[in-house]
């Protein structure tokens, strides 16, 4: 019994071009939000947790469709077709509302012709009102800056940033999303309209997220699920990975780029997701590889302990520890969506405002570790079992985090490369396992609905965590808060975890020369 691992990358595309989106609206749109139209952290948060909330009734009700779905493409590939071709059509019409929101306050950027009079207007409209955080109080910009030494911090450039960069981010930042703001409610339209945008694009997403993950366990024989998510999982941090590297070429995470222009971006972006689902469409055979997994699983008597009528049904109701086990294992997905989501969400504005460093460089380091941990991951679940390496990676998760509180601005960069380092590998460790022990109490024609009930689960905690984090924020006037609040839900998981007793893996049987296969 051996995975098919050109089967499963083939696959993974639809996962690929999933996590690409995601990475890239992860980053951008809180940026988009804060910098352009002046939001504070509670009120972007909200917005960030908009596509979670529509995933909670959006995912379990795609995933079930899909289950009941019959066409000649199969059950799930009609969603990924179509619900891909309408997320990147939406994804460029969001671009370009940025662009027009870009146009209206395009005075605020730091390189603009008219940077003087845009700055004197940021002055005359911030300098009374207390929108400038020190040390987690808010004092009067006038009072703390000279109209002359504020001029003068707008003026730095690429060459003389890191001269004027605690300064800019400490005083001209937060006086710009302040007139943005103000900005923002003389004339909401803009905001409207690409909320609506933004609505549509997450709908969009929404429609074809659980049937692309569900179609994995469809292909793949029960107990070489782990392996499969981990290839799974390594297409799909791959395809965030493109984006970051994106992003350091494009300089999108620059703090003298923060008021650029996402268009081109995004354009590129969607072009790529485009590309994998061509690569997906002409290679994956999906009704014919579910029939394969089908015959494997009577080869391998994976279905002995089924009756006929359940073999019909394609389903068999849990027994009441497994009901507990599942809901122990949500429960889990909740509390570690919990803390990560928070940091990812929040990462790319406390990387600018916090520590003053480029994001992209910071989350390239953690992917990259991500991608090298997911196959050694599939292999070390399948010799010591999904719980115990679940365990291990939370614990690596709640020590990254607690070592990311300490890290400061000025201090080496390789500090904070580290920490996310470590977290990417647990965060790795976690995925590739949490998701097969969900979907490993489903049965035949129900896996679209368990991985419904696991997203359902995951976003709601992604839905909660920005605005929650978000508002904890602006009550203590520091972002440094944000690691701490990440640190208490994953050693909530670590908890909750203990306690699971079904969904672990099946070890494979092996006799004679199969034991030497791996």
């Amino acid at each position: 019994m051996k995975l098919n691992y050109k089967k499963t990358i083939l696959v993974g595309f639809a996962f690929f071009l999933i996590s690409l989106f995601w990475q890239a609206y992860d980053t951008l749109v809180p940026k988009i939000l804060i910098n352009k139209f002046g939001m504070n952290q509670t009120w972007s948060g909200l917005i960030m947790a908009a596509d979670n909330v529509l995933a909670l009734f959006l995912l379990p009700l795609f995933g079930t469709i899909s289950d009941k779905t019959k066409t000649r493409m199969g059950k799930r590939t009609p969603f990924i077709l179509i619900g891909t071709l309408c997320a990147c059509f939406l994804f460029v019409g969001l671009s370009v509302v940025d662009n027009v929101r870009l146009s209206e306050v395009s005075t605020l950027s730091p390189k603009t012709e008219t940077s003087a009079s845009a700055m004197q207007e940021m002055w005359d409209s911030a300098k009374d009102e207390k929108v400038i955080s020190v040390n987690g109080k808010k004092v009067t910009l006038s009072s703390v800056l000279s109209e002359e030494e504020f001029m003068q911090i707008h003026t730095f450039t690429d060459e003389t940033q890191k001269e004027f960069t605690d300064e800019y981010t400490k005083y001209v930042v937060p006086a710009r999303q302040h007139l943005a703001w103000q900005k923002t409610c003389q004339s909401p339209m803009t905001l409207i309209f690409f909320v609506a945008v933004l609505l549509m694009l997450l709908i969009s997403m929404a429609t074809f997220r659980s049937p692309a993950v569900a179609l994995m366990p469809d292909v793949t024989l029960p107990p070489l699920r782990s392996k499969g998510n981990a290839v799974i999982n390594l297409m799909g941090t791959a395809g965030g990975a493109l984006v970051l590297l994106l992003g350091i070429l494009m300089g999108t995470g620059k703090a003298s780029n923060s008021m650029m222009s996402y268009l081109p971006f995004i354009c590129v972006c969607a072009g790529l997701m485009l590309i994998a689902l061509c690569v997906f469409m002409l290679t994956v055979k999906e009704p014919k590889w579910t029939k394969e997994r089908e015959e494997g699983e009577e080869t391998y008597g994976l279905t002995k302990h089924q009756t006929e009528e359940e073999k019909a049904e394609g389903k068999r109701a849990l027994t009441k520890g497994e009901k507990i086990s599942l809901l122990l294992i949500l429960a889990s997905v909740v509390c570690w969506f919990a803390g990560y989501n928070a940091v990812i969400s929040k990462y790319s504005v406390y990387a600018e405002q916090v520590l003053s460093v480029d994001y992209n460089t910071t989350l390239m380091v953690a992917t990259v570790a991500a991608i090298i941990a997911y196959l050694p991951i599939g292999f070390v679940a399948s010799r010591f079992g999904r719980k115990k390496t679940i365990l291990a990676g939370v614990i690596m998760l709640f020590t990254a985090f607690l070592l990311a509180n300490f890290v400061k601005k000025g201090m080496s960069v390789m500090a904070m490369n580290g920490v996310f380092a470590l977290a990417g590998v647990a965060w790795a460790t976690i995925n590739v396992n949490s998701y097969p022990m969900v979907v490993e109490l489903a049965r035949g024609s129900t896996v679209g609905k368990f991985t419904g009930y696991y997203y359902t689960a995951s976003m709601a905690a992604q839905a909660a965590t920005p605005l929650l984090s978000g508002l904890l924020m602006d009550v203590t006037g520091t972002m440094r808060v944000l690691f701490p609040y990440a640190c208490f839900f994953v050693a909530l998981a670590f908890v909750t975890m203990l306690f699971v007793k079904h969904g672990d893996s099946r070890p494979e049987r092996k006799s004679g020369i199969e034991l030497f296969d791996e």
